[in-house]
């Protein structure tokens, strides 16, 4: 092996850097750091074909020896690729003209620059290995989950890090609104994606993903982990309220029941993982009255209208029910929205004697301006109990007007009937 004198303090340190790299097997790097010494020959000399290069990474050691043809004094053409017979001679004394004399060359002699320069290359190469190295190990587990240590927080994500020192990015978007982390703790989330620009990877994470949601039933419901159950559906307000669609084809099973667990068992320490993040499970339906009925649970439907075409659907209810329908700030039938895939809008049941009652809203165009009952119109309201049996988020949100608005529009309405 090379004898001290052909490294340096910086070529030890070069080996250092190298041994300490992660991820990166052993024969990629007795390839990388011999194709780093020869891009230095080859700049030096023009050529490194004549060069055998043997690198030792795990001792830091290398060896470079040079092969050049003795040829007769006077005739030397290339001092890279031949040598004088005098000269061959010094070093050993039986040469001839015509064999090849191999040497060991001391890289140090090269001079501080090729040193650098090798120095650039391999840390060059070593940067693209590892990019490499960290893309593949996360694109292939993109949607799955992963466990990583908060490193350092910011404004607009937090960076973690995992058990082999890889950065991992959690931002604000991905991230549960109530979600508090602290330096150190460590943190479950799913690879979203993995972007990969100018081969410089970026690991994103999610916890508001529905697939983070999943992957957490996965773990918990052996059941679905097995097959004998499949979440068809999920649809997610992180942190606030979920729904999931779950299907078993075998009669023996209840889905929602094992879904959930005894006493609710199962689904707990998923509510906790995702900041309270409160969980409805419902059997799935390719009916879609059914499914819309048992997505808008707990309330319970009276009757359904579908325009399939529209993906539309109109939902008719107990005025007691209507309420528990919509759901807190409109939740409930939101994700029954997003769950089912159809436009739900909800409706009071009215019986015929108040129907007969009804009043069209142009009457009341001299306590109501005439552009209010024109939005009103616009939505499918025409008349006073129209207006009276449809919620007063869907006045506000689906005619576009000011809650304030909405309030007189219904008092000015109600008085009609009292």
């Amino acid at each position: 092996m090379a004898t001290k004198s052909s490294k340096g303090p910086s070529m030890i340190e070069t080996f250092q850097e190298f041994k300490e790299t992660k991820n990166i097997d052993r024969t990629t790097l007795v390839s990388v750091l011999e194709e780093s010494f020869r891009n230095v020959i080859a700049k030096m000399f023009g050529s490194d074909e004549n060069y055998d290069v043997i690198v030792n990474p795990d001792k830091g050691d290398f060896e470079i020896h040079r092969n050049r043809i003795v040829v007769a004094d006077g005739e030397v053409k290339d001092e890279n690729k031949e040598i004088a017979l005098s000269e061959a001679q010094k070093i050993e004394p039986d040469y001839e003209i015509g064999e090849e004399v191999s040497e060991e060359v001391e890289f140090q002699k090269f001079g501080r620059r090729a040193i650098l320069n090798l120095r650039q290359t391999l840390a060059s190469k070593i940067l693209e290995l590892e990019h490499d190295s960290l893309y593949n190990k996360y694109k292939d587990k993109v949607g799955h989950i992963v466990a990583a240590e908060v490193y350092q927080m910011w404004k607009r994500e937090v960076l973690l890090i995992d058990d082999e020192g890889n950065e991992l990015h959690l931002p604000k978007s991905e991230q549960i609104p109530s979600d508090n982390y602290h330096k150190g703790e460590t943190v479950r989330a799913i690879v979203k994606e993995v972007l990969n620009e100018n081969n410089n990877p970026r690991i994103i994470l999610s916890r508001t993903n529905s697939q983070f949601l999943e992957r957490l039933l996965e773990a918990e419901v052996p059941e679905i982990n097995d097959g004998l159950i499949t979440i068809r559906r999920i649809a997610r307000m992180p942190g606030e309220r979920a729904k999931v669609a779950v299907e078993s084809y075998d009669d023996r099973i209840d889905p929602v029941g094992a879904c959930v667990g005894v006493k609710g068992s199962r689904v707990h320490g998923i509510v906790r993982e995702l900041c309270n993040e409160n969980i409805d499970i419902i059997n799935y339906s390719n009916n879609t009255q059914l499914f819309i009925q048992r997505a808008l649970s707990p309330a319970k439907v009276t009757s359904i209208t579908l325009n399939p075409e529209e993906h539309k659907a109109e939902v008719y209810l107990q005025p007691e029910e209507v309420s528990l329908a919509i759901g807190k700030g409109g939740l409930n039938i939101k994700l029954a929205s997003m769950l089912t895939e159809y436009t739900i809008d909800v409706f009071r049941v009215v019986n015929e004697s108040e129907a007969d009652e009804d009043i069209y809203l142009d009457e009341f165009s001299d306590e109501i301006d005439q552009w209010i009952i024109d939005s009103i119109k616009t939505i499918g309201l025409d008349t006073a109990k129209q207006v009276l049996n449809a919620p007063r988020e869907m006045l506000i949100e689906k005619a576009d007007l000011e809650e304030e608005t909405v309030d007189h529009v219904l008092e000015v309405l109600k008085a009609e009937f009292e």
